[in-house]
């Protein structure tokens, strides 16, 4: 299908970072914009092929709102530089890692092969339009793996406009793709990227433009630089919203279901590590059992100022949800402030479509009842009705924590019953599920002593009297 522009745009400029979240995901915050060009024999419509290159496995989508240019913009300034935008669209600035290196800096081959600017369905008007209430989402086969508004842009839309002008002229029908979100990654063949662009105060869209991945019906010829990979391109590439990050094996999650916290906590201690529990919460169902890796958000005290900005929208509490993967726990650091909630039910529910593990928190919980009624373990400080904008302004997702007074960075393994939540670093998980086992063991065997009238007196801990007869028990227990 044609690109809707109706006319080839004399240039396509595209934005490096141009997304707070996008910039946290990078782990760098430009200070002013940086640009690079694509061609405008890269444009393509909805329902176009994006065509992988043989050869590559590193097919990017980033779904981007691009501007279209109405009006000559030269020497313009920041608040007039809307003015000169006539259209918006969504778009995906497609790409190839694998040739990066081929053009380090302009990016032409990964980033400028036929189609792989994809831009439509339809224009939006930008007469009346918010430039900074704009939001858009991104869905790879159906899931939504990006979703941001403007409001969190680090460089407005004017701001872009104006810098341009300052050396090149944008003219009539140039493209400006405005930079991506947090969650780009990786597609395949036969993988459909669909990206959306809405108004949502008017509640306008410009429909989504769908995009299916294939796989090139020919060879690259045989000169010219080739298709390379390595680790560190890998990791880039696939990022870490969908990082290709190991789960927890299922044969240690197993194992650690059937051990005690109580039990973790003492070998923990054994090893040096006393404050590797969760202090202050409690379960809302006393016989789930918790075991995941830890997915992480953090609160900030209350500023009104600053709530406006970071509180609304697609914020770091929404985001830190969207962004859960099966097996994960989300762990909230509400710095143990229980007067105001921290999550509720649809929230929570939505965490366990996505395959969450479960939540902890040591700040409040709002809809207890109907959250206990998911299924989903549950741990809080006390239920609370009002939202967190009572106390808290969300700030950021994937970072290091503090909860309940432990320190929990993303990918610690979490292991809750009725007695609490302990942290188990996932290093040690294997030697602690052996030597918590046998802990078990020895109690069970202990247990069945006292019961029997014994006194504990060099039974338990587990004496050298007692020694030859539970190993006995022991063998008679295999």
């Amino acid at each position: 299908m044609p690109h809707p522009l109706g006319t080839q745009p004399s240039k396509i400029v595209a934005v490096h970072l141009n997304y707070r979240c996008r910039a946290k995901e990078r782990g760098r915050t430009p200070d002013q914009p940086s640009y690079f060009l694509k061609p405008p024999s890269s444009l393509s419509g909805t329902g176009d092929a994006l065509v992988r290159p043989r050869g590559c496995e590193l097919m990017s989508f980033e779904g981007e709102i691009a501007l279209v240019i109405g009006r000559r913009a030269r020497r313009v300034a920041p608040e007039r530089g809307w003015d000169h935008v006539a259209w918006v669209a969504a778009a995906n600035d497609a790409g190839a890692y694998d040739l990066r290196h081929a053009d380090r800096g302009s990016n032409l081959r990964s980033k400028g092969a036929d189609g792989f600017t994809p831009i439509g369905p339809r224009l939006l008007d930008a007469t009346g339009l918010d430039p900074a209430a704009l939001r858009l989402r991104t869905w790879v086969n159906g899931e939504l793996v990006q979703d941001a508004d403007t409001s969190t842009l680090l460089f407005p839309f004017g701001a872009l406009i104006a810098d341009l002008s300052r050396l090149v002229t944008l003219e009539p029908g140039d493209v400006i793709l405005t930079g991506t979100p947090a969650g780009a990654s990786v597609v395949s063949p036969g993988d459909v990227v669909e990206v959306e662009v809405s108004a949502p105060d008017r509640q306008i869209s410009g429909g989504r433009l769908r995009n299916t991945v294939t796989d090139a019906d020919h060879d690259l010829a045989a000169w010219g630089a080739m298709p390379r990979v390595d680790a560190a391109l890998r990791a880039d590439a696939w990022g870490p919203a969908r990082a290709d990050e190991p789960a927890l094996n299922e044969d240690v999650a197993e194992a650690l279901r059937g051990l005690a916290t109580a039990t973790l906590s003492s070998q923990l201690r054994k090893r040096g590590l006393q404050h590797m529990t969760i202090d202050g919460i409690r379960p809302a169902d006393p016989g789930a059992k918790l075991v995941g890796t830890a997915h992480t958000l953090r609160y900030l005290p209350l500023r009104e100022d600053l709530f406006a900005k970071f509180g609304n929208g697609m914020n770091a509490q929404k985001r830190a949800v969207e962004e859960l993967r099966p097996g994960q726990v989300l762990v909230m650091d509400a710095r143990r402030d229980p007067t105001s909630g921290t999550i509720g039910d649809i929230l929570a529910l939505r965490a366990k479509k996505r395959g969450a593990a479960g939540i902890v928190t040591d700040g409040g919980l709002r809809d207890s009842a109907a959250v206990a009624a998911l299924g989903l373990p549950t741990y809080y400080a006390a239920e609370h009705p009002a939202v967190l904008g009572r106390r808290h302004v969300p700030w950021d997702t994937g970072a290091p924590i503090a909860c309940g007074g432990a320190l929990v960075q993303p990918g610690d393994i979490l292991v809750g019953d009725a007695d609490g939540v302990v942290v188990v670093p996932p290093d040690l998980a294997g030697e602690l599920i052996a030597d918590s086992t046998e802990q078990e063991l020895q109690e069970r065997f202990i247990a069945e002593q006292v019961s029997a009238g014994e006194p504990i007196q060099g039974l338990y801990p587990l004496g050298p009297v007692w020694q030859a007869a539970y190993e006995q028990w022991r063998g008679d227990q295999s």
